[in-house]
This record gives structure tokens, sequence and C-alpha cells, in this order.
């Protein structure tokens, strides 16, 4: 089984996840979606943002990430994941 390069990626935050996260994008250097959001948890050790990224829906690249594939999905130098956290109103 081959193990995949670092990369580095730039986690956006949206809404309700940029209030949590203290701020609006931040890099990180991993390897799968899971790594990388494991990553700025570990900088950050309020609950906020963990519960804020247990409701959220994630894009890859523009493209929507299931959330079963995180532990799987390889992430390329220069991705961009977007957290997009649930939005009130219609």
């Amino acid at each position: 089984m081959r193990i995949p390069d670092m990369a580095k990626v730039t986690i956006r935050y949206w809404a309700a996840a940029r209030e949590a996260a203290g701020l609006a994008e931040e890099e990180v250097d991993a390897q799968t979606l899971a790594a990388a959001l494991d990553a700025v948890l570990a900088r950050k050790p309020d609950t906020r943002l963990r519960d804020v990224l247990a409701r959220s829906s994630f894009l890859l690249d523009g493209t929507p990430a299931r959330r079963e594939h995180h532990r799987t999905l390889e992430l390329t130098d220069g991705a961009v994941v977007e957290v997009l956290p649930p939005f009130a109103g219609g």
C-alpha cells in the first residue's frame, strides 16, 4: 500500500466555522482530509471548532467531500478545503 505524500493545503472557514476557528483560513500539512481536520483541531483546544466541524460539510477544490471518505481522501499541494457549517434561513 502506497503512503501518500504530505500536502500543504488551505482550510477556509465560513460563517460559524470562521467564528469558532477565530480566523478566515489557515494552512496545514496533511495527507488526507481527516488528517487536515485533526491538525486544525490540535491547534485549537477550545471545543467550539470541534462541534462546528462535526456538523459541517466540506468542499475539496469545489467538490463535495463525503464524510465517509475523509480518512481516505488524499490531498494534493495547493488544495483548498472549505468548511461549510449548516446555514440558517432559506
